[in-house]
């Protein structure tokens, strides 16, 4: 790994530590998918930055493009990938090339792919072809950014990168490949991985905020499928080798300690060069699906995956799997981690978002973050519309507990967990 990138994790981990709390996950419409909960032995692969329209590096396969050569052998092991799209990069200048093996190998201030220089190789826009296959091959196609600009700052290994740092941009660059893909494909995205998983902006909105405004759901990861990170190796055939080692052995290891561990696990891949301007995947994958196949693995997309189970730490096998899958379609019930926690007190802030609408929810919420120009509370627009409507006691805090429920809404109930509540849901009645 380079040594940037190992600095600026590891700073970041301590910045954590030393000046934010633990993470207090909220319940959100949009929820950050990295798996699901299921028995079955399927998971998925995601490949990010691409299409590229460029050779392998080093290039054994004839000339072909990395993102053939990708849908070749997943089309050899029946496979169904997930594309992390981008539009196009061209935009992004002017910029210059950083050091090969840093993280700004392809560009100080901006991304470009496949490379700086050479954005007319890369992207969906550059790509019909591409694209076009991997539709009619069954593979999922998702948003990874139109022009791949991060949403806000980064100062770790990132600090002279250009940044959106408003909802409103984020969500203009997000609407052009949004509907680049409509357009000409009539292909309708549904999940969006924000460029290098920056998430909070300047402006008090989140990630999490402009995939609300696109309808989509956070694509993240469980497993780092690691072809993305350069071997400090001098050699070129052991830096390559070494680059897909660690691709394989990772998964070789977890299976061998329990053939179950992907079960319903989301993999990071990339469709494009490493930091050492390599592309081990073209060689990796392979590998990495044969073990998959060796231990009875099905790899689909990731809306497949939740199809299986929107959830993380609910499956079918619950009895309660059925109607939660129906409400969580309309109201945030889910916390943005995508778990449940079902045996959790239910809070006030918790059942005003199981009773208030969507849009009126993210509309007053949005409205008073322009008003105050500050960060509001994951509830906030919830709490206002309940208080509106008499549905909550007055002054209700959104972590005090639950002890009673709205008449005419529920069921009695047994108690006043999540789970409990949830049983004794009725339902909408919205005002």
């Amino acid at each position: 790994m380079s040594m940037i990138v190992k600095i600026g994790k590891k700073g970041k981990r301590v910045l954590k530590k030393i000046v934010a709390p633990a993470e207090k996950h909220s319940l959100s419409y949009t929820r950050r998918i990295e798996r699901v909960a299921t028995r079955r032995r399927i998971c998925a692969m995601t490949f990010d930055d691409g299409p590229m329209d460029l050779p392998a590096a080093p290039d054994r396969f004839g000339g072909r493009s990395l993102t053939d050569v990708l849908l070749d052998t997943l089309a050899e092991f029946g496979a169904k990938g997930t594309f992390d799209v981008v539009g196009d990069t061209s935009g992004n200048y002017p910029d210059e090339a950083g050091k090969v093996g840093s993280a700004a190998w392809g560009g100080i201030r901006f991304d470009h792919y496949p490379d700086i220089h050479q954005d007319d190789k890369g992207g969906a826009v550059h790509n019909d072809r591409l694209i076009r296959r991997m539709l009619e091959e069954g593979h999922q196609i998702t948003s990874h950014g139109y022009r791949h600009i991060i949403f806000g700052k980064k100062p770790f290994v990132y600090g002279g990168r250009v940044y959106l740092g408003s909802m409103d941009k984020a969500v203009e660059d997000l609407q052009k490949l949004d509907a680049f893909m409509r357009d000409r494909y009539g292909y309708q995205l549904s999940m969006h991985r924000p460029p290098h998983y920056v998430d909070r902006m300047q402006d008090g909105f989140t990630s999490y905020d402009v995939c609300d405004r696109m309808g989509y759901q956070y694509l993240a990861a469980s497993f780092d499928g690691a072809g993305w990170l350069p071997s400090t190796l001098s050699d070129p055939e052991a830096a390559l080798q070494a680059e897909v080692d660690a691709m394989v052995e990772p998964m070789r290891k977890a299976l061998e300690k329990d053939p179950d561990v992907f079960c319903g696990q989301i993999i990071f891949q990339k469709d494009g060069y490493n930091m050492g301007k390599r592309t081990p995947v073209a060689f990796g994958l392979r590998r990495q699906l044969e073990l998959l196949r060796e231990h009875g693995y099905q790899v689909v997309t990731a809306a497949a995956l939740l199809a299986e189970s929107p959830f993380a730490d609910l499956g079918r096998e619950d009895p309660l799997f059925e109607k939660l899958c129906a409400l969580q379609r309309e109201r945030a019930i889910v916390y943005s981690d995508n778990c449940l926690r079902l045996d959790a007190p239910m809070t006030q802030g918790e059942l005003a978002m199981l009773l208030s609408p969507k849009e009126e929810t993210l509309h007053r919420r949005w409205e008073e973050i322009r008003r105050t120009g500050r960060r509001q509370g994951p509830y906030w627009g919830a709490m206002d519309w309940c208080a509106a409507q008499g549905l909550l006691p007055k002054g209700a805090k959104p972590d005090a507990p639950v002890s009673a429920l709205p008449e005419g809404l529920f069921a009695p109930a047994r108690g006043f967990t999540r789970r409990e509540v949830y049983r004794a849901y009725k339902g909408h009645k919205d005002r």
